[in-house]
């Protein structure tokens, strides 16, 4: 087992899933990577994609069709302009084409290039796709691709992961293995994730990559919290983010993101206005999230909203700010989500929501015990007490969108975050009855035990009970 960095964990990503959305993304960036290796792309008639499984089943709602469009046409999640995409896929959908990898026009019809299919599942994984090339001279290229939590894809044969693998000098697989190499190191949990990330990048890179990761945050928030309306997709749920803050700003006027920044910390500070705030942090993040924004994955879009939240929490109302302890929330919360993604899973296809809110929470709690001084036995037993009570969350996303319950459950998983801290921070691991290992495995064990209809598949739940079609 190879080490994964925490920038792989928590990165730049794009709305409404990692799964449904960047995985396919990426897919298609793979596959035509793969076309090119040994063809010239104006040698391809014809491309053709399906999908599969939960892919197919929330496909619509999680713009998976969309993101296998915007894929093959060249265009990266990471830079497109996203208040352009519906004019994009309006453009391909009229015109009947599309222009493979930026270059080459061919024809695209809509449910026969592209087919969500619903009532085949591929046995590698429930997020399961195929490419397919037909060239000028009748021969044909074929490529599956599984999309396996977080953005990474993966083949039958090998993984996306593996390109971000590598051997780290203190290589922490399992929260027993922190434990370990803190008391051996004598080094604090940040300073031993400081060490290992060296093996990507220098310090000063690090520290660079985590304040820009949190210049994305304050932007994701801010958009969020000035928009109104309602969010696409034909459930008709309302934004709440905006709203919520005018009234916790009492209608007071401002410019630009760091002066509203300024007006939440001068804020009358009391529980429940605190409160309310790490939930409008929340919405605004996944608010923007189901609305094809440009969020921070951490470690999934489904959870998009639970560390901007916390962070925000932290920066805002305690006193542990700075770019320091900014630096060290991310590394120490990212760490702990590569030890779920290394030894259980973060796709809720696979897992439920408990893979991507619970992870989150984890992730969060984690990061804010590091900063607010708790030791490694803490930090660990913060993540340990999220899961716990998010054990056996269901994915049941009402219409296939990543909206109803998502968008609330990631304020909820934010506030446990919070708790969690708080709980550990007092407390002596010694005495802990439960590690965070046993935690991940017992996560594990419950998503194996976890009966399909309930991994994001819209068969079960909330998706059944409020009785709406994909929408």
């Amino acid at each position: 087992m190879k080490s994964i960095s925490v920038f792989e964990i928590i990165k730049v990503g794009i709305g409404p899933s990692s799964s449904h959305t960047m995985g396919p993304w990426n897919a298609a960036e793979l596959f035509l990577e793969l076309i090119r290796k040994n063809h010239e792309l104006s040698d391809v008639k014809e491309v053709f994609v399906e999908f599969f499984g939960s892919l197919a089943k929330t496909g619509i709602g999680h713009g998976t069709d969309i993101a296998g469009m915007l894929g093959l046409s060249g265009e990266n999640f990471k830079t497109i302009d996203t208040t352009k995409i519906t004019e994009k896929i309006d453009a391909i959908k009229s015109s009947q084409s599309l222009k493979l990898g930026g270059e080459v026009e061919l024809p695209f019809i809509y449910g026969h290039h592209l087919i969500l299919n619903m009532k085949k599942n591929l046995d590698f994984h429930p997020n399961g796709m195929i490419f397919k090339a037909v060239f000028n001279d009748g021969t044909e290229l074929e490529q599956d691709y599984y999309s396996i939590g977080g953005g990474f894809v993966a083949t039958q044969e090998e993984t996306s992961a593996d390109e971000v693998l590598t051997t780290t000098p203190y290589p922490c697989h399992h929260g027993k293995d922190v434990l370990y190499y803190c008391d051996k190191l004598g080094l604090s949990f940040s300073d031993l994730i400081y060490v290992n990330e060296e093996a990507w990048r220098t310090r000063e890179e690090t520290n660079a990559q985590a304040l820009d990761i949190w210049e994305n945050i304050k932007d994701c928030i801010y958009r969020g919290v000035n928009q109104e309306g309602i969010l696409p997709g034909g459930l008709r749920v309302v934004r709440r983010a905006g709203a919520m803050n005018r009234k916790l700003l009492e209608n007071k006027p401002y410019r630009k993101r760091d002066e509203w920044f300024q007006m939440v910390v001068d804020a009358e500070e009391n529980f429940v206005n605190i409160n309310k705030w790490v939930s409008c942090f929340a919405l605004a993040v996944n608010e923007e999230n189901a609305s094809f924004g440009r969020i921070i994955t951490a470690p999934t879009n489904g959870a998009s909203g639970i560390i901007p939240a916390v962070l925000m929490y932290s920066q805002a109302f305690t006193e542990f700010t700075g770019d320091d302890k900014i630096i060290r929330f991310l590394l120490v919360a990212g760490e702990i989500g590569t030890l779920f993604k290394k030894n259980a899973t973060i796709s809720a296809a696979m897992g439920g929501c408990q893979a991507e809110t619970g992870v989150s929470s984890a992730m969060a709690a984690a990061g804010l015990t590091e900063i607010m001084g708790g030791s490694p036995g803490q930090i660990l037993m913060a993540a340990e007490i999220a899961m716990e009570h998010h054990l056996g969350l269901t994915c049941d996303p009402v219409g296939g969108l990543v909206q109803i319950p998502c968008i609330e459950r990631n304020s909820m998983g934010a506030i446990k975050a919070i708790t969690a801290a708080n709980i550990a921070i007092e407390s002596d691991p010694a005495n802990a009855r439960v590690t965070l290992d046993e935690v991940i495995q017992t996560m594990w064990e419950t998503a194996v035990s976890m009966n399909d209809r309930f991994k994001e598949t819209s068969e079960g739940g909330l998706a059944i009970a409020v009785n709406i079609s994909e929408c």
